[in-house]
């Protein structure tokens, strides 16, 4: 039975985290991860406003071998990076475990991970080869999609997103017009304006995956 790992990690202990750490502050969401031999190469959407600038502090890493835009659509851009040499880090045991990247993003000097394995025994793979690789993860929850029903309730929200919308529906956010700014809801949480623009952005998707696309799968 395939189970579902959350976590977090920080920038620091992977090399994808490091290389994209630090301005010019960009979105940034893992979109899928390509094994090619003995390496893998990950693609990225990045949403932000210093393409150029992004572009060159990547390619600047001395771990990078290339980086390839792919396609833009609306204010985001497809990436693909390639890695100079063979690295062991999180990115590899989530591939050397089978693992399905189902979401992941960057968040306040952090990445958090939604990972899909065949069964019990990959995540246990997956778990010793960061502490093989003294790779430190903060585990948010796991679960088998039969265990789902509970959280699908709640549309599989972060306490993050269901905090910022809340906040976002009672303060007139989403009104036409808007009765209060995205930095105005930042300012209320304490947080930047791109972070609550993203677990806006994140948790809207969230609720819509979750009532339409498994409404629509019901009446299939």
């Amino acid at each position: 039975m395939s189970v579902i790992l959350e976590f977090t990690v920080d920038n620091d202990q992977f090399r994808l985290g490091q290389v994209l750490s630090g301005p010019p502050a960009m979105d940034i969401e893992l979109e899928r991860i390509v094994p090619t031999g003995d390496a893998v190469m990950p693609f990225l959407w990045v949403n932000g406003d210093e393409y150029e600038s992004f572009e060159r502090k990547v390619l600047a890493a001395d771990s990078v071998d290339d980086l390839v835009a792919l396609d833009k659509v609306d204010d985001g851009i497809l990436y693909r990076i390639t890695w100079r040499g063979d690295h062991n880090d999180i990115i590899r045991g989530i591939t050397e475990a089978e693992g399905t990247v189902l979401e992941a993003f960057n968040s306040d000097g952090s990445w958090e991970f939604h990972i899909r394995f065949n069964d019990h025994d990959r995540l246990s793979q997956f778990y010793n080869y960061c502490t093989d690789q003294n790779i430190s993860i903060h585990i948010n929850r796991t679960y088998t999609l039969t265990e789902r029903t509970e959280s699908v309730k709640q549309f599989g929200l972060s306490n993050e997103q269901r905090e910022a919308l809340i906040l976002a529906l009672h303060q007139g956010y989403f009104d036409t017009p808007s009765q209060v700014s995205l930095s105005e809801l930042a300012d209320e949480l304490s947080i930047t304006q791109q972070a609550m623009s993203n677990r806006i952005r994140r948790g809207n998707k969230q609720v819509l995956t979750e009532t339409l696309l498994t409404s629509a799968t019901n009446i299939e």
